[in-house]
């Protein structure tokens, strides 16, 4: 998919959910935590073409699998998430 093409797509289907909503997700071992100092979009798009900035990102902690810590911090903090799907992943990123 063209380059403008997949970042706007990307864009208008990131959307502000609770995290409570996301539970499903993580339930089933597809939310992926992104780090609020990273654009969401750009990491959906990292993902989407196979990037291997996505290895560093990873080792830096900005970039995993959400873990039951995180999980249990959001839904305790009732928390307010970006999410994006990137098939088969939902990209989560705390929200404020």
């Amino acid at each position: 998919m063209s380059e403008p093409y997949l970042n706007d797509k990307l864009n208008l289907e990131t959307a502000r959910i609770a995290w409570a909503d996301l539970q499903v997700h993580f339930a089933r071992g597809a939310a992926v935590y992104v780090a609020s100092e990273l654009d969401l979009v750009a990491v959906a798009r990292l993902v989407a073409d196979d990037d291997r900035e996505i290895s560093r990102l990873m080792a830096e902690g900005k970039f995993g699998m959400v873990s039951e810590a995180q999980a249990a911090a959001f839904w305790a903090e009732n928390r307010e998430m970006w999410a994006v799907v990137v098939a088969p992943w939902v990209l989560v990123q705390p929200a404020g």
